[in-house]
């Protein structure tokens, strides 16, 4: 099979490579196309990629291309994970929504909302040629914001565009661990939007775990979520909210430390990862040595503001370990590709699964995965604190799709003037101007 990675140049690409390694079964991933619009990127994690399947008998082909067409005929499955704007571009929408004073992280809130109407335009031209050139490919995407970029490609590409996210299955895991469940037998009760979802049950056997952790406050804040919402709030929500619901529900004190901070996340890796293609350019790098301590680096530091806002201390060893989205994306093309039936949480069209929403609206739910792609599987319905705060981020995506279809300045203004961490008509305003200022494409949003 043959796996094309849009935005191959991207730093994580080798977290997906060396999942590719591990996977001997026939039937595998055995040509992997990079493209990007940076041959300097490109060349750099063709490197990375060099070192890792050094030694490796029947490791994936790797081939490096700036043109799109080229990496996309033929494809069997395309990964989509780019970065319209670079880190740059990322460091922008934190510092003019921090300088309005609200929330500016990469995919919630007002960061969220710019990165959406940079990149929707550019994933709207990829579903097009993807379409064209490779009808019969599978997309995954993982580009944020994952669940309006998986919604945005639909409209090209029907259901044979799904995202993925980490998170959730990040979340299921740590919560199986401190019960002592084995993971793979666990059943994850989870629903919502991409990063904005809950998990209200974990069941093996048909048993329902999570009430024992609910009603154990030790071991509710023995792991990452626990000690970052408090088992107070756990237990009263009956639930276990995904990491990036903090920004939600302790909004204010996020902004502050993120304002405080010396570097916004998005600059810190942005520093960070100019060192490395830097790093990468000079011939005698070690390669995979020198991607690998960068990462480690990267995920040691993730959410740091949140934490420290909560008094949650540093992450732990098991949170440090790879398996995230590249894993789900593995077990995804495994299943499409070999027709092994598996239970994902994914980012797929509603279908009915959360009945508030239109069917035609991406969620992010368990779906049972086989030959035909991503089937929605029912879930309860969301209790009402929930459900508000579903509804209201999906009218933010989709005034965002408005907004670039059409061109629609008065349709973004509403993005931003509705998301509930945005709370005035008057700052939106401010910050669509800003926004236009530093990432000037924005400048077409020019109709009433």
């Amino acid at each position: 099979m043959k796996l094309t990675i849009l935005g191959g140049g991207g730093f994580r690409v080798p977290l997906v490579y060396r999942a590719l390694l591990g996977d001997h079964a026939e039937g595998r991933v055995s040509r992997v196309t990079l493209y990007d619009t940076d041959a300097d990127r490109l060349t750099a994690v063709a490197r990375v990629l060099a070192e890792q399947g050094r030694g490796v008998a029947d490791a994936p082909a790797v081939v490096a291309t700036t043109e799109l067409d080229e990496a996309l005929r033929g494809a069997d499955f395309v990964f989509s994970a780019i970065r319209v704007g670079g880190l740059a571009g990322r460091a922008a929408d934190e510092r003019v929504a921090l300088d309005e004073g609200v929330l500016g992280q990469e995919t919630v809130g007002a960061g969220g909302i710019a990165y959406g109407l940079r990149t929707v335009p550019v994933a709207l031209d990829l579903a097009r040629s993807i379409a064209r050139l490779a009808p019969d490919a599978w997309t995954i995407n993982f580009t944020n914001p994952a669940g309006l970029v998986t919604e945005a490609m639909s409209r090209y590409l029907g259901d044979r565009v799904i995202g993925i996210c980490d998170s959730p299955v990040g979340l299921g895991r740590r919560i199986a661990r401190v019960l002592g469940v084995d993971p793979d037998r666990a059943r994850i009760d989870y629903a919502g939007l991409n990063h904005l979802g809950w998990v209200r049950g974990l069941y093996v056997d048909g048993r329902d775990e999570l009430p024992r952790l609910l009603a154990d406050p030790e071991l509710l804040t023995s792991f990452e979520e626990g000690r970052l919402f408090g088992a107070e709030l756990l237990r009263s929500l009956g639930a276990i909210p995904n990491e990036y619901l903090h920004y939600y529900y302790f909004n204010r004190e996020a902004v502050r430390a993120y304002q405080e901070a010396e570097l916004t996340r998005g600059a810190f890796l942005q520093d960070q990862q100019q060192g490395f293609y830097a790093r990468m350019r000079e011939p005698g790098t070690p390669a995979w040595e020198t991607w690998d301590r960068t990462r480690a680096e990267r995920e040691a530091t993730y959410m740091a503001e949140n934490r420290e806002v909560a008094g949650a201390g540093e992450r732990e060893a098991d949170d440090l370990e790879s398996g995230g989205y590249e894993q789900v994306a593995l077990a995804l093309m495994r299943a499409v590709a070999r027709d092994e039936r598996a239970s994902l949480i994914l980012n797929v069209r509603n279908r009915g699964a959360l009945s508030a929403l239109d069917a035609d609206a991406v969620v992010e739910v368990p779906c049972l995965v086989d030959a035909n792609g991503a089937r929605p599987m029912a879930v309860s319905p969301l209790p009402y604190h929930a459900l508000g705060l579903v509804a209201a981020v999906k009218a933010v995506e989709r005034a965002v799709l408005e907004a670039v279809e059409s061109g629609s300045r008065a349709a973004a203004v509403q993005a931003f003037a509705l998301h509930p961490l945005v709370d005035s008509v008057t700052v939106a305003r401010r910050l669509l101007d800003r926004y236009t200022e530093v990432h000037p494409g924005l400048a077409r949003l020019d109709r009433p």
